[in-house]
């Protein structure tokens, strides 16, 4: 009974002195009623997107309906080639048919609407080249200078959305690099407690966040680079 009261008692001590010890991101708390260790275990990694979706959505606007689609119609057709010549096959590409509204007839139109007829197209681009879907979003110029009056309308918003689909592919070495984490915090703590790691009592793996790697705090698909991380929770016996 007095050894265990020895050891209780170190214990209670190191839980006092290392109230604040923490190694790398890793929180550390130590419970000196039922010998236990809580401790944090952080990974993170940088990958790459895996897929890219960019919506490409012109206007046109006029006073005559036909005039009106008709341009959009020439408008796909630009946008279709342009993106054909930037090496994208036709499997990767969806035109949607394009759209006209006759302004006047809205419930609350305004009577004075200097043109009655506006409408819109959209090409999306789907696929899993995303770098080349990078270089032909920088390479726009030719179809505005042609007349092509690109907006920001549609998902992006008119730039690309990078997208990491094969996420649980990394999931496994990733939640392994958390545990090995929190295991070489728990030993270090063990020991600087005076006292020996002992089975582990529970865990909670975490949730693996994706974030754009540009220091943002979440996924909007600006960047081809992703940053995965995780927490994971441990509870340690202390022996």
């Amino acid at each position: 009974m007095a050894a265990g009261s020895r050891l209780v008692g170190v214990l209670l001590a190191a839980a006092i002195a290392f109230a604040g010890y923490s190694v790398g991101e890793g929180l550390l708390k130590l419970r000196a009623g039922d010998r236990s260790v809580t401790i944090k275990g952080l990974a993170e990694q940088d990958v790459k997107s895996d897929f890219a979706v960019w919506a490409l959505s012109f206007r046109r606007a006029g006073n005559a309906f036909a005039d009106v689609q008709q341009a959009l119609s020439e408008d796909r057709a630009s946008v279709l080639a342009f993106l054909k010549s930037q090496g994208f096959a036709d499997s990767e590409l969806d035109a949607a048919p394009v759209q006209v509204q006759d302004v006047y007839a809205r419930e609350y139109a305004q009577a004075n609407a200097p043109l009655r007829y506006n409408g819109v197209g959209r090409v999306t681009v789907k696929t899993a080249r995303v770098d080349a879907v990078a270089k032909a979003a920088n390479q726009t110029d030719p179809l505005i200078a042609a007349g092509v009056q690109l907006t920001g309308e549609g998902e992006g918003q008119g730039l690309p959305v990078f997208q990491l689909r094969g996420v649980n592919a990394l999931k496994s070495p990733l939640l392994k690099q958390a545990t090995t984490n929190a295991r070489e915090q728990a030993v270090a703590f063990a020991d600087d407690a005076g006292a020996t790691l002992g089975e582990l009592k529970s865990a909670n793996q975490g949730v693996i966040r994706i974030t754009d790697d540009d220091g943002s705090d979440y996924d909007r698909g600006r960047t081809i680079g992703k940053r995965l991380r995780v927490v994971s929770t441990f509870v340690y016996q202390l022996d």
